[in-house]
């Protein structure tokens, strides 16, 4: 195959294959500097590196280059613009990161996973022969639920991984993100999300794994485990992952009114009990290397410029070493948005003071950092201390002894034959059932002759927002075509839009037109009519629910019905009298009181954004060849009138409503089987130890009551009955997935210790009250058995996890 760019021989083939890169003349000369030393602790490596850098070059090492955007990295060839004048005076003091080198300011023109080896190859050829220092460059990617690039495997959306309830399959799944991302040349991945979504008018809600602390927790552990691999003693990560960042740090998941960046101003306890658990986790247990502010205030100072949740918090009370990276212009906003500082220079001192290193995606105001070292307004160590950290992460990610990737490796990862089966186990394990009335599921192939498939959701391959483009990518009237074969007749019609374009990054949005939405329903009717049973297939599209990530760009809403005229869809559909199985893609929990109600859709499946496996899952889903496991990761609510509706409020909440119902319609943790559960002898008993004196055991016994062999989600939640701070009236605790086969019983233990049931009595004390706790163990938030026990002895006062001393 030609290459896309001319290099000598040897260089060529070096860069191909990945192999160490060819000595230069830069290499002679600094052939006794220590930091070239593969064999030195990395602490003397950095230090040595440091000595040697110019003020110019280590500010360079604090920003980043979205050089795509800006067309000067790749030609109309979509090759290397290697020789462009602009990107020589770009990279002549080195670089900390690029961000994502698979785009082209044409999306059209993004690249495949050869092109971006190849191109990130060049680059790194670029710097290490036309620098002095010959620093490697750091190369970011989106992995949110699949690298975003051209021919990566895109698997369900984290709203939709977080319904499976099982952390080894996100672990797995994050794992092969890291491989495809690798193998193209970039090393570091803006995710996993770890906000707790609080309001689901939010239009990132897809990107989070649900409304729960504890589950959120355990799913961002999963990600940054699979993303990084195991932590290891000496810190190093190999070329099969890649570094992960946590974000949005914090307080990013409930903003005012719904809007994506409002404020988030809540109190200090609040924010410890809800908002930081799943950061603390994992920077505590999986050793996350980097970490991403959010857009939002919170109380009143911008995150970006917080020095109690970047210096106090993060740094000195968890320890954490790694590198802060700016949100992307989020540096700039402390000026143009929340109006903190008066100038550009003064919202970089006033980020950088507070603790952020690298600035994303563009050198749009770190360099106006140099002025102010030298005039000593900025200390030269607190420039060492975080161009430190830049350079710690590329010497743990071997970049100094291997800069290049495997093109052919690249070409044969992206979206290989293992990465797609995950994708379609992770939506196997993913897809939920909230609705079954009178068991019309599973469909009988030999009974259902005929099949309409309707709905604006039927025949688009929808995969939510932060997507590559697959090389396979499965809707849902294709899913079912290829499952049934020829044996069935499978009519479809859209039944009405949602928006007229389904561009995620265009910036207007259009509402589908009133017309053409009330012919397409008509028209729909009469195809249901025709049918042994419907599938109605609605939800969001990629522009109805998304980011809004400026004010003309936006994605959130005010309402949480089915956007455009579903509902009236909906309605028609179901007066033509068919058995109807409503199948739901969509990124906000929606309100679905049309579909949920007693003469609403006899069955309904949810299954947010499944990937690009999805319909073939809700095909297997809806002909029995999965039994769905699922549940829900948040609570689905009757109306945005009724937000918030997270399920471990306080007591004082949910008093009640004139005319209507103060509950979710479904709740969280909740989802059906093609089988039942039953659960009997529900245990509590101490099991103290030196580590945890206040562990308690709790053990319950679950029982495949029917038919079909079916996964359970057994969910503990813990109540502190009387306390000297208000508690919520339940919080999960505890969950796992078990496979039973009909008839088969399993007994199911947990652990919930000193962190279970402690609160913060201040913002800085953490503590477990004697007195009366009810545990509750079942299949939802709202069902199950419960016992209770009696903590006599707490073992004292301390928090979650001891901090770490910060290195240097």
């Amino acid at each position: 195959m030609k290459r896309p760019y001319a290099l000598p021989l040897l260089v060529a083939v070096c860069l191909a294959s990945g192999a160490p890169r060819p000595a230069t003349a830069r290499d002679a000369a600094l052939a006794k500097a220590k930091y070239l030393d593969p064999k030195l602790p990395t602490d003397k490596r950095v230090a040595d590196l440091l000595a040697r850098m110019t003020l110019e070059e280590k500010i360079a090492q604090l920003t980043a280059y979205w050089f795509p955007k800006s067309g000067v990295m790749v030609d109309d060839q979509l090759r290397p613009a290697l020789g462009n004048d602009k990107l020589k005076a770009l990279l002549k003091n080195g670089l900390g990161e690029i961000s994502r080198p698979s785009e082209n300011e044409d999306r059209k023109k993004n690249l495949g996973a050869r092109q971006e080896a190849e191109l990130t190859n060049a680059l790194q050829k670029f710097v290490l022969e036309n620098t002095r220092l010959g620093i490697p460059l750091l190369n970011h990617e989106e992995g949110l639920h699949g690298m975003q690039g051209i021919g990566a495997t895109s698997y369900p959306q984290p709203m939709a991984l977080a319904a499976s309830f099982d952390p080894a399959l996100v672990e797995e799944v994050m794992t092969a993100v890291a491989k495809e991302t690798r193998a193209r040349g970039a090393h570091h991945t803006l995710a996993p999300v770890v906000d707790v979504m609080r309001d689901p008018r939010w239009g990132r809600a897809e990107e989070t794994y649900g409304e729960d602390p504890f589950l959120v927790s355990r799913m961002g552990v999963a990600a940054v485990r699979g993303l990084q691999g195991a932590p290891t003693a000496d810190r190093k990560i190999d070329a099969n992952h890649v570094m992960a960042t946590l974000k949005h740090f914090a307080v990013h998941g409930q903003p005012e009114a719904g809007i994506n960046a409002g404020p988030g101003n809540y109190s200090e306890r609040v924010i410890r009990e809800v908002f930081l658990p799943p950061f603390v986790a994992a920077i505590k247990e999986a050793k996350a290397r980097a970490i991403m502010p959010a857009y939002v205030e919170i109380d009143g100072v911008p995150a970006h410029g917080n020095k109690l949740f970047l210096q106090d918090i993060l740094r000195k009370e968890w320890g954490f070493d790694g590198l802060v990276v700016s949100d992307y212009f989020a540096i700039e906003q402390l000026n143009s948005l929340h109006h903190v500082v008066d100038s550009d220079a003064a919202a970089a001192k006033l980020a950088f003071e507070s603790g952020v290193d690298l600035e994303l995606p563009d050198p749009k105001l770190y360099p106006l950092l140099i002025a102010q070292v030298k005039s000593k307004a900025i200390p030269m160590a607190m420039v060492d201390k975080a161009v430190g950290r830049v350079l710690r992460a590329k010497f743990e990610l071997g970049l100094f002894e291997q800069p290049t990737v495997d093109v052919e490796q690249a070409d044969k990862i992206a979206g290989n034959a293992e990465h797609t089966a995950l994708a379609r186990k992770a939506a196997d394990r993913s897809i939920i059932l909230l609705k079954n009335t009178g068991g019309l599921l599973p469909l009988d192939r030999a009974k259902v002759k005929t099949i309409a498939v309707i709905g604006p959701n039927a025949e688009p391959c929808r995969l939510g927002g932060y997507s590559g483009v697959p090389k396979r990518c499965v809707g849902v009237l294709r899913g079912i075509k290829e499952a049934l074969g020829s044996g069935v007749k499978v009519m479809w019609a859209p039944g009405c839009g949602i928006t007229r374009g389904a561009d995620w990054w265009a910036d207007a949005v259009e509402p589908a037109p009133l017309e053409e939405d009330r012919k397409m329903i008509g028209d729909a009717v009469a195809v249901a009519r025709k049918a042994d049973v419907v599938v109605l297939a609605l939800g969001d599209s990629e522009q109805s629910s998304r980011e809004a990530w400026a004010p003309n760009h936006l994605g959130d809403r005010p309402s949480l019905d089915l956007p455009g005229r579903q509902d009236e869809l909906a309605r028609a559909i179901l007066g033509a009298g068919k058995p109807t199985v409503a199948v739901l893609l969509n990124g906000r929990p929606p309100s679905i009181n049309v579909l949920a109600q007693q003469a609403g859709a006899g069955a309904i499946l949810e299954g947010f954004y499944l990937g690009q496996e999805g319909g073939a899952t809700v095909a297997a889903a809806l002909f029995g060849d999965i039994n769905p496991g699922g549940k829900l990761p948040v609570s689905l609510a009757r109306s945005a009138g009724h937000l918030p509706i997270f399920y471990n409020h306080k007591p004082s909440a949910r008093r009640g409503y004139l005319f209507d119902d103060v509950t979710p319609l479904y709740p969280f943790g909740h989802g059906l089987s093609y089988t039942t559960f039953s659960y009997k002898n529900l245990k509590v008993a101490p099991l103290p130890s030196k580590e945890d004196p206040d562990a308690q055991s709790v053990s319950v016994e679950v029982t495949n009551a029917g038919q079909r062999p079916g996964d359970e989600v057994v969910q503990l939640y813990l109540r502190d009955v009387v306390s000297s701070v208000t508690r919520p009236v339940k919080e999960l605790k505890g969950f796992q997935r078990v496979t039973l086969k009909p008839g088969e019983t399993k007994a199911v233990a947990f652990t919930i210790g000193h962190d279970a049931l402690g609160f913060w009595k201040t913002p800085k004390e953490f503590i477990v009250e004697p007195g009366k706790f009810d545990v509750t163990v079942g299949g939802s938030s709202a069902a199950g058995l419960t016992t209770s026990f009696e903590l006599k002895a707490p073992a004292g006062k301390k928090k979650p996890a001891a901090p770490a001393a910060e290195k240097k």
